[in-house]
């Protein structure tokens, strides 16, 4: 009898919904460039625009302030590498648990400050940072991390980052989608998003930013978004990535019944293996993601265990595609390297339910007693 398979890798990307489905075939189906002045261009001009619109209203911005790209690495690559009220980012500052697009995006001018145990940038360490590097530099914090969950105080940070005349960028990736998210409240100057993490197509995303910044196109070419990224708009992914996001913000409720799911499975996990970690129970996390390693299993045997039984999770991030190491995150949270390697992701999502984290506990209590009764 072959096995369901269950899917609880979100975090890594999302099956499509069914409403941005539906918006990406209907755009797909008309033909014209949106820079185009006939009307099959004008056609193709609209539903950009109404898109931006959409996506505006529900993460509280202005239309003009979203700029639509490819991805979130293009977002973060964009905010950090490009000038901005013609400054570059000579000086960036960023957390040493950011994704891997923010961490090497400039690596020749960038400067990691460390977290606490509990995977939480201080504002106070921050502002010690910044106390040795001139005025305006350039901060990139993320708002909830792929790998763990764990949330940052963005508005706090962003306090400490303009009260040294920076600017403040935040990859807020993982939480649109997940959490309430209005730009105008959070803070920051600039935040990238992506739609394949939250139900939307793969290579689309935004960058939004703070009115009164003037942004040079990091992709030059064509006049594109206002002259800010040059390229052809992709029609379709971009109606379908607002169709998404306003799905997701409207079941936004849901994710309740599944934070509870995951806290019950994190319970049922130590139950089962005292001496199991479970990394950020003492912070403010995503409700959808939990992340979990088995003592003395290496995350490599786990997945290949879990893959068998048709279950799929992952052991960080999916940036570091076809590698199970170590995670930074963890390590960075002061993890040793031999307890990061047997960590693995679990995130769920639209599409999800209760049923499917206790599927999966299950399924890891077994591998656990199996490699106990190995040993």
């Amino acid at each position: 009898m072959s096995i369901a398979p269950l899917y609880l890798d979100y975090n890594a990307t999302a099956p499509m919904r069914p409403e941005a489905l539906e918006a990406f075939c209907s755009a797909a189906e008309q033909t014209g460039n949106a820079s185009s002045v006939h009307a099959f261009g004008r056609a193709a001009r609209k539903l950009v625009e109404e898109s931006r619109r959409c996506i505006a209203r529900c993460i509280e911005a202005d239309p003009a302030q979203v700029i639509f790209v490819s991805c979130g690495t293009e977002a973060n690559a964009t905010a950090l590498g490009s000038i901005i009220n013609g400054q570059k980012a000579d000086n960036l500052i960023v957390s040493s648990v950011e994704h891997p697009s923010v961490l090497q995006a400039i690596p020749e001018t960038t400067r990691t400050v460390p977290v606490d145990s509990s995977g939480h940038l201080s504002p106070a360490t921050l502002r010690e940072t910044l106390e040795d590097v001139p005025e305006g530099a350039r901060v990139s914090i993320m708002l909830a991390n792929n790998e763990t969950g764990i949330l940052q105080p963005i508005s706090e940070i962003a306090d400490v980052v303009h009260a040294k005349g920076g600017l403040l960028h935040c990859d807020a990736v993982q939480a649109l989608g997940k959490l309430p998210l209005s730009f105008s409240q959070l803070g920051a100057d600039m935040i990238s998003l992506s739609a394949h993490k939250l139900g939307g197509p793969q290579g689309v995303g935004a960058l939004v930013l703070r009115k009164g910044l003037h942004l040079e196109a990091y992709l030059r070419g064509g006049g594109q978004e206002g002259r800010r990224r040059a390229g052809t708009e992709n029609v379709a992914g971009i109606a379908a990535f607002a169709a998404a996001v306003e799905a997701a913000v409207a079941e936004l409720s849901q994710f309740q019944s599944l934070e509870n799911a995951h806290r019950k499975m994190e319970e049922r996990l130590r139950n089962a293996a005292p001496e199991a970690v479970v990394f950020g129970t003492e912070s403010e996390r995503l409700p959808n993601t939990s992340c979990v390693a088995m003592p003395g299993v290496s995350a490599e045997l786990q997945l290949m265990a879990l893959d068998l039984e048709g279950l799929a999770v992952s052991s960080g991030s999916a940036c570091s595609s076809g590698k199970v190491e170590p995670s930074h995150v963890l390590t960075a949270m002061g993890a040793d390297k031999t307890l990061a390697a047997n960590a693995l992701r679990i995130s769920s999502g639209w599409a999800s339910s209760p049923s499917d984290l206790e599927r999966f506990s299950q399924a890891w209590i077994d591998i656990y007693r199996r490699q106990q009764r190995a040993a």
